[in-house]
């Protein structure tokens, strides 16, 4: 699927898969066309990767959603690889359904760096039901990574102890900070959006006619606000933005970035 978090992409295609592309439609919600899938998949497919909430978008898939991929795979007897790194920082409270709640060749994986708020200890998992894949997950692990800091696991199991409180301080902060936005997001007359359901990310559109390299490059350097170019998803004229840190940062950045679309709505005219 695409747009998505880059690696999901590049690191298949680095060694040697033949990856297809799914794009998400803005008109659909950024969600998976179910048609599409099938009209991809065949008795080569190995492996449907997913990133559930979406990053860039913020889309969040259904438990129905979900569980149409989960038959498209059982069809041509895939696995499903589901990034949730932002699974349970979501808009609206209620269960967030893992893959692996679905299926048995579900492969779930995840870290502490957006949900725990603790990307410094580099730790995360995989999960997943089939025991042939963690047996040669764990041997590959064995060559890659042998063991990490014992400080870092014990923050990550402290964190773990106390994911309750974390989650309800870092739910807190996206749910204030995306009504910030929202707000923002009505007053501006050049921009557009899709509200994000979860996750921290959300994508905006603009209707100048500037590449969005060159849109970043000028607000950085004429009023030092960093957002991220909708090129690097090969969406153009739209903007990431991420809004999980402190408000009054959000509303400086967003006084930043209004003050330059006012400038290039003069340089328009």
């Amino acid at each position: 699927m695409t747009p998505t978090y880059q690696q999901l992409q590049s690191i298949p295609e680095a060694i040697g898969a033949t990856v297809k592309l799914l794009p998400l439609k803005r008109e659909n919600g950024y969600l998976l066309d179910a048609e599409q899938l099938r009209g991809l998949v065949s008795d080569k497919t190995k492996l449907i990767v997913l990133n559930n909430p979406d990053n860039p978008t913020g889309a969040l898939m259904s438990q129905a959603g979900l569980q149409t991929i989960v038959d498209i795979a059982k069809s041509v007897d895939a696995y499903v690889l589901c990034d949730k790194v932002y699974r349970h920082l979501t808009q609206e409270d209620g269960y967030s359904p893992s893959i692996i709640d679905l299926y048995d060749k579900g492969i779930s994986t995840s870290s502490f760096s957006k949900v725990f708020s603790l990307a410094g200890i580099r730790l995360g998992w995989l999960a997943t039901h089939d025991q042939a894949v963690m047996k040669a997950c764990l041997s590959y692990r064995d060559y890659e990574t042998i063991s990490c800091g014992q400080l870092d696991e014990m923050v990550g199991t402290l964190a773990l102890k106390n994911q309750a409180v974390l989650l309800e301080r870092n739910r807190g902060i996206v749910r204030e900070n995306l009504k910030v936005l929202e707000e923002w997001v009505h007053q501006q007359p050049h921009i557009t959006w899709l509200k994000p359901k979860a996750g921290t990310t959300a994508l905006l559109y603009y209707d100048f006619d500037l590449p969005s390299t060159i849109f970043c490059d000028r607000l950085m350097k004429e009023y030092e606000t960093l957002l991220v170019p909708g090129s690097c998803f090969d969406i153009e004229n739209s903007l990431r933005i991420g809004y999980a840190f402190e408000t009054t940062h959000l509303r400086d950045g967003m006084n930043q970035l209004g003050k330059f679309l006012a400038k290039l709505e003069q340089e328009a005219r």
